[in-house]
């Protein structure tokens, strides 16, 4: 029915995977200050910093419009530098039935891999939601970099 996708972009970064990880993992609480023209507001519901089980929620701009993510931390793999986080409430959830996004360093290199299953075939593609990660990878970089 073609209605399960993945999107995978990999974004080369001079300050090194590891960095960019290390902030996600243990300083995800600074990431408002440190991307504001992207992520609103970042909380930690259940659980502490990002640790499997893990509740967390994200508000950020999306095509003008504000879009609320709350996520459970399904897995954490500190020798892949690898976050695996479900999609368990949110505006998301209006059009997908389920998605999980993935964010793993390595190298010089940062992924995010988008999977979902899409409510119905006229749902978009998250090509949007998409940049705004690469955007904000962008902006975490800007910063180790100063």
């Amino acid at each position: 029915m073609g209605l399960k996708g993945k999107l995978i972009a990999s974004l080369e970064v001079k300050c090194g995977g590891h960095s960019i990880h290390d902030i996600i993992h243990t300083n995800t609480h600074h990431l408002p200050n440190i991307i504001p023209s992207v992520l609103n507001h970042f909380e930690i519901h259940e659980g502490e910093t990002i640790k499997v089980g893990s509740v967390v929620s994200w508000k950020f701009n999306q095509d003008g419009k504000e879009i609320l993510l709350k996520e459970m931390i399904e897995s954490v793999d500190l020798e892949r530098k690898s976050i695996t986080w479900k999609v368990i409430g949110g505006n998301m959830l209006e059009l997908y039935d389920s998605f999980t996004i993935i964010t793993s360093s390595e190298h010089q290199w940062t992924t995010v891999t988008l999977m979902y299953e899409k409510k119905t075939e006229d749902t978009p593609e998250p090509l949007t939601l998409l940049g705004v990660f690469l955007i904000g990878l962008k902006d975490i970089e800007s910063h180790l970099l100063k």
